[in-house]
């Protein structure tokens, strides 16, 4: 697995994330508490907000849903990914970064002793490289 692979699965988790917050905005806006009386005559052309929402959550839903898919096809495969390394302390900055979705600084807290964000990375970059020849020919 390369970390172009890993990549892409981690900005699938960003981007559902980021779609959820959109899709619980758009239905915190489709529920005011009370409508709005101006005592304004409305005027010809006016758009049905409520309506214009409806389908823009049910847009944002199918999204999520196709991401939701998609993600758990790839993390199926990083998982069987990480449960071939060898060494502990590598196979638990993989599973932390890609699979829970730590960022680098998190995983080095986690990890602990002296490593900091750019040693876990580092660690992650040096792991990739020695073994890319066996997983590009794998994949």
């Amino acid at each position: 697995m390369t970390l172009q692979e890993l990549s892409q699965y981690f900005k699938l988790r960003e981007q559902l994330a980021r779609d959820e917050e959109i899709l619980e905005s758009l239905k915190a806006t489709a529920c005011p508490g009370a409508q709005v009386l101006t005592g304004m005559p409305h005027a010809p052309g006016v758009r049905d907000k409520v309506g214009d929402l409806a389908v823009e959550i049910a847009d944002m839903e199918s999204q999520i849903e196709y991401l939701q898919e998609k993600i758990s096809q790839e993390e199926a495969k990083v998982s069987v990914f990480i449960s071939t390394i060898e060494n502990d302390q590598t196979r638990m900055v993989f599973r932390l970064r890609f699979l829970r979705g730590l960022a680098w600084k998190e995983v080095a807290a986690v990890i602990g002793g002296r490593n900091t964000e750019s040693g876990v990375k580092s660690l992650c970059y040096r792991y990739l490289e020695t073994c890319n020849g066996v997983t590009r020919r794998d994949a």
